[in-house]
């Protein structure tokens, strides 16, 4: 990126789009504006795009912008998610000005459900990209041709990038500073904005302990339980014994209310508070031991396989 004028930032909002997909990114370049010592020029130049000068957001705040440019071009195109995309899927003036935008663009990137309106463009055929976990299955049906990964936080490939729900668009933006301007300047933002330092972009974005608690509620009271007795015996038959049920009966009843093994439940309650241990400053080797894993490299292969990094990189990222 040119150090001696500002990027380009382009937001595309419209109707019913969701404030913070357009507001979190647009604060993270504002604030490595806010950052620069005095006398060096602001990296960043933001502007909200829109068909319209003011555009009601889901929220029913009301959002003033620039109506769509055709002149200049080359920065970073970034399109907002929201209530309103279905609806901006079909405005074809719309999807024909994204399509030139992005072609001169440095880069393109969607946020939340915004991967739609990019889909619907043709700009992830053949790609990989995230959208909202909400809409996975819907997006996946509909576009056949993009290689949907539902879990990641953001997905770059190539010079188009996807964030996932919401908050994860404040994750792509840091993500971005990082790339043109250098970690240190992406860490001091995420400090002044209070979130997390940095999410990697392997990190998952829904919560697998909370796909547990979305069950029929009946083993609510044994996920509590194997919750309060990470460090001891967790097998099978402990497991029906607290149930009160034979072996055979609970594992055929705990696959049909959960959709997963009783094994793959405990190793997802572990790794749940694995990864909360390690965000409060636990050391590995004392969060493998109350978390029962057995060894640190039984837990260094779960932390891989769930979330692509290891419990070492996960601590350095997330305590503070």
């Amino acid at each position: 990126m040119p150090n001696d004028h500002p990027h380009r930032i382009e937001i595309l909002a419209f109707a019913n789009a969701q404030l913070l997909d357009v507001t979190g990114p647009a604060q993270v370049f504002a604030t490595a504006n806010d950052l620069t010592p005095a006398g060096v020029p602001k990296p960043y130049a933001i502007c909200i795009v829109s068909t319209d000068v003011e555009v009601v957001t889901s929220s029913g705040i009301v959002l003033r912008s620039t109506t769509l440019a055709e002149e200049g071009g080359g920065g970073t195109l970034i399109v907002s998610g929201g209530y309103g995309v279905n609806a901006a899927c079909s405005d074809t003036a719309l999807l024909d000005w994204v399509r030139r935008r992005a072609a001169i663009a440095s880069r393109t990137a969607s946020v939340c459900s915004g991967a739609f309106l990019l889909a619907e463009a043709g700009l992830l055929d053949g790609r990989r990209a995230v959208t909202h976990w909400g809409r996975c299955a819907e997006f996946a049906a509909r576009f056949p041709a993009v290689r949907l990964d539902p879990d990641p936080i953001f997905v770059r490939d190539g010079q188009v990038w996807t964030s996932a729900g919401v908050t994860a668009g404040i994750d792509l933006a840091l993500a971005m500073v990082e790339a043109d301007k250098g970690r240190p300047l992406a860490l001091a933002i995420a400090r002044q904005l209070v979130v997390f330092l940095k999410r990697p972009g392997g990190q998952a974005q829904f919560s697998a302990a909370l796909a547990l608690q979305e069950s029929d509620g009946n083993f609510e009271g044994l996920h509590g339980w194997i919750a309060d007795h990470l460090d001891r015996d967790l097998s099978l038959g402990a497991l029906a014994d607290q149930a009160g049920m034979s072996l055979r009966s609970f594992s055929r009843r705990y696959r049909q209310s959960t959709g997963r093994t009783p094994a793959d439940g405990v190793e997802t309650i572990r790794f749940e508070s694995a990864r909360q241990l390690l965000e409060d400053g636990a050391s590995v080797t004392r969060t493998s031991a109350r978390c029962g894993f057995g060894s640190t490299e039984t837990m260094r292969r779960v932390f891989l396989q769930r979330l692509g990094v290891g419990p070492n990189a996960y601590r350095s990222r997330f305590h503070g």
